[in-house]
């Protein structure tokens, strides 16, 4: 799918916020003062006239023009740059990565990418499939990557080819290919031996919890092995013994009457009961 050119708004959000804000400052002041006093300097009277019209301020609206359009691409960057940290710390396991969209799927292997040290460019958000989608930058050297938010397909050998060809078009170092899924053995075997990386869902989420926050990283892994505390609680030093097996016994919640009870620790193979 071809991709749509970028707006100028679009292209300045590409880039990281402060640049887009020092831009427009810079950008006005030169519009604003700078055309008209290098204008004025010209021995050419024509010019001479024109830097007149600027330091009398004609100029002006095309100056704030310009710094609003600076201005707004910088608020668009620093929106999009939260929404890329938030997307990449909460991220919990391969369930999170498959809810997200095509675009979303990007922006978070864009921002794993980028706090692994790589420059990135972003070129695949115009469309949903269209074949070079980030450009990393990193010790000199150029990596192509495509990302594929595929939920079931796995990714073909066919794909694996065409980013071999993109390879050698830009002159590349290597390609990525970033999937949600898995790939073709096929697809595989046709990797070995080339300057291409099969990232599948379960590599991409690694390097994402490699770079999350601290917490992040304690959350998911507490949601892995999440227990109810409602349903079971540890029995305190003088639990009871279960009536059948004479086991101890561990607090549980009826989820009916929200009454709580004994109820043995072997459970389901021992099913004895006390009431509280």
């Amino acid at each position: 799918m071809a991709k749509r050119k970028e707006s100028g708004i679009e292209f300045l959000a590409s880039m990281p916020w402060p640049v887009g804000f020092g831009l427009g400052i810079v950008a006005y002041v030169g519009i604003r003062y700078g055309v008209g006093w290098y204008m004025s300097a010209s021995s050419n009277p024509v010019v001479q006239s024109m830097g007149k019209l600027a330091s009398a301020g004609t100029y002006a609206p095309f100056a704030w023009m310009v710094l609003a359009i600076c201005w707004v691409g910088a608020v668009g960057s620093f929106i999009r740059s939260r929404h890329r940290k938030r997307l990449l710390e909460t991220q919990t396991g391969l369930d999170s990565l498959r809810a997200m969209t095509w675009r979303e799927f990007e922006m978070l292997v864009g921002e794993a990418f980028r706090r692994h040290g790589y420059t990135i460019r972003e070129t695949g958000l115009g469309g949903a499939d269209g074949g070079i989608d980030l450009i990393l930058h990193k010790d000199g050297k150029v990596t192509l990557v495509q990302c594929k938010q595929w939920k079931a397909q796995r990714v073909d050998v066919k794909i694996v080819r065409e980013m071999l060809g993109l390879l050698t078009h830009h002159q590349a170092s290597a390609v990525k290919i970033v999937a949600v899924g898995d790939y073709t053995a096929d697809a595989r075997r046709f990797a070995e031996g080339k300057p291409i990386e099969l990232i599948n869902g379960d590599t991409l989420l690694a390097m994402v919890r490699e770079v999350q926050a601290p917490t992040t990283v304690k959350v998911a892994t507490a949601a892995a092995n999440y227990v109810n505390t409602d349903e079971l609680e540890p029995a305190p030093s003088l639990s009871p013994t279960c009536p059948k097996c004479g086991a101890s016994m561990v607090k549980r919640l009826n989820r009916q009457t929200k009454d709580h009870f004994w109820g043995c620790a072997k459970y389901p193979a021992c099913r004895g009961t006390r009431t509280t």
